[in-house]
């Protein structure tokens, strides 16, 4: 899943970032002790449990990101800040429960009546569609209307952002699949049926024992078909959710309102409270500006959901008052720079490895603000997946400022003695990704590496650019900065999409940046046909291992993120399905 933390590096002055004030919550009292109730505000008081615990409704809940992100069309996303938001206006067949810690990982009943029923060896998957739960316009979701959101998210020329696991497991979708040319959606038969308006089947092409986790995802929430308006279709996604959209601008953000054809009987399970009146997204807020605006009680919510930025953490953890108001929280999140092996010299393991040994990693940390925004990462699987294991091959631990020795001999190797220049992209507005890129400059610098940086915006970063095969290898883009989180911690949650070479698509829209290693695509298809799960996960470390063995990637750090909590919030806490705060169950804290 595409974790996102959306700022700049310019600073604006705290006169500026108060001017700028919406209308909603209580006004919080900046620093200062609690306002919300009576709860008593503390360090980590949100993490794992509920802060201020609240079922009261009413309020505007203001939350603010620096740049629109992939997509709000459920279909079309693939960011974690997107797949916790938009469980506000639809329904998937499974979700992950409301819930702090643990039992916000679990995937539960939402749009169907039950977990999925497997049979023919799991691979095939019986979901039964609730009654009664409808349209924003009041038309009836039917299992029709499921099995054309599935059908329309194939589609990765029209909509290229969402992940592969239909694609790549439903049976006998036919490539470059479209449900725009395929108006009866003949091309899937196979793969999807609905026997009757309350039941839809999934047929497989190879067993997948968890399959519950991809009935979670997004895509499956019911699209009425007269109603797609393709690539324009995130303008106002038809609400199954407790909320609808209002108004909408790609420039400025939208609003969500509540949706009167939402039948809470109908969510027995989700855990969703749907406190606020209103829920406002303001797109395009500098990120300094953010976090001035949260800590005077003037926004409610950092949208994306990963913290703080490096000025603001040291004010807050500076200051005990701040401080109990923040929470760390961490995530099964890898901050990482993939090496693009279709951009030479990168196609020699020894040039990579020397990138490997150069990097300063605890300058790499040092660009998410240090200890405090996570841990030097040695290999790929984060220590909250289940399974991983961590190992160092390469002494990133031991010399924490890079091995220059190292990586001049491997420059030798590679035929580069003297080194060689290439370009690195990371996101635009990303004021992290842009020092990380900058201490990777420095360090490669050491042994006559020289980076160039070509920076492109988020919203299209791995849709046209650094995800867009064709474009990266032409433009040279050899280093790429990005931070992947699991979409659910197990191994293949995390690591399928980001190293399965399969899953590289030429139209774009890539999470696999690059990673084209053939023993890696066998090990995956090991560990997917492997039914223990102590030995499966052995698998998914071995494939972590051979990443590594290949020099394919540069761990930078296993995420934390330092996330501000105001007074105005109630009903507030993390868990281990959205690693940020819960956007399903959050409120305003009502005097």
């Amino acid at each position: 899943m595409r974790w996102n933390r959306i700022t700049t590096a310019t600073a604006v002055s705290a006169a500026v970032a108060l001017s700028l004030v919406a209308c909603g919550g209580p006004k919080a009292t900046p620093g200062g002790g609690s306002s919300n109730g009576g709860a008593t505000a503390e360090f980590n008081a949100a993490v794992g449990k509920v802060f201020n615990p609240s079922d009261k409704k009413g309020g505007t809940l203001r939350m603010a990101i620096t740049q629109q992100w992939d997509s709000t069309d459920p279909g079309d996303t693939y960011y974690g800040l997107s797949w916790n938001l938009v469980r506000n206006y639809v329904r998937p067949l499974m979700t992950f429960a409301a819930k702090p810690g643990a039992e916000g990982a679990k995937p539960v009943p939402d749009l169907a009546e039950a977990p999925g029923v497997p049979s023919d060896g799991a691979k095939t998957w019986t979901y039964k569609i609730r009654k009664g739960i409808k349209f924003e316009d009041g038309t009836p979701v039917t299992s029709k209307d499921v099995k054309y959101a599935v059908a329309r998210s194939l589609d990765k020329a029209t909509l290229p952002n969402g992940p592969t696991y239909f694609n790549d497991f439903l049976l006998d979708i036919p490539k470059g699949y479209s449900v725009y040319k395929d108006k009866t959606l003949a091309g899937v038969a196979k793969a999807i049926e609905t026997p009757d308006d309350n039941t839809i089947v999934f047929h497989l092409n190879k067993p997948f024992a968890s399959f519950d986790y991809f009935a979670q995802l997004p895509s499956t929430a019911p699209v009425p078909q007269a109603k797609d308006t393709g690539a324009k279709y995130k303008e106002h996604p038809i609400a199954t959710g407790p909320y609808k959209f209002g108004t909408y601008n790609p420039n400025s953000g939208f609003d969500l309102v509540r949706n009167d054809q939402y039948d809470p009987s109908t969510d027995p399970d989700s855990g969703r409270k749907a406190l606020p009146d209103k829920i406002t997204i303001a797109y395009n807020v500098e990120g300094t500006d953010i976090d001035n605006r949260l800590l005077a009680g003037d926004l409610d919510v950092d949208l994306a959901g990963t913290g703080v930025q490096p000025e603001t953490q040291a004010k807050i953890l500076a200051d005990p008052k701040l401080k109990a108001h923040a929470d760390n929280v961490p995530a099964p999140r890898l901050n990482w720079t993939v090496l693009n092996s279709q951009v030479p010299p990168l196609d020699n393991i020894h040039c990579r490895k020397a990138v490997l040994y150069a990097a300063d990693h605890e300058g790499y940390q040092r660009a998410y603000g240090g200890p405090i925004g996570g841990d030097i990462a040695t290999n790929l699987m984060p220590p909250g997946v289940t399974g991983s294991e961590q190992f160092d091959d390469y002494g990133f631990k031991t010399d924490k400022n890079g091995n220059v020795d190292k990586a001049k001999q491997e420059l030798q190797q590679c035929g580069q003695p003297n080194g060689f220049a290439i370009n690195i992209t990371y996101r635009t507005d990303r004021a992290k990704e842009k020092a990380v890129a900058e201490t990777l400059q420095q360090s490669l610098k050491r042994v006559g590496i020289n980076l160039t940086t070509k920076p492109y915006p988020t919203g299209d970063y791995t849709k046209l650019y650094a995800g867009k095969p064709d474009f990266a290898k032409a433009n040279r883009l050899g280093l790429i900065v990005y931070s992947w989180g699991a979409d659910w911690n197990d191994g293949f949650g995390f690591l399928s999409q980001i190293v399965d070479s399969r899953v590289i698509r030429d139209t774009g829209g890539n999470t696999n940046l690059g990673i084209r290693i053939p023993e890696v695509d066998q090990l995956i298809d090991k560990a997917m046909s492997t039914t223990d799960e102590t030995a499966r996960n052995k698998i998914w470390v071995d494939v972590d291992k051979k990443v590594m063995e290949q020099a394919a990637a540069l761990p930078g750090i296993w995420a934390k993120g330092l996330l501000y909590r105001p007074d105005t919030l109630a009903n507030v806490f993390t868990n281990d399905g959205q690693n940020m705060y819960d956007y399903a169950a959050i409120g305003l804290a009502q005097k």
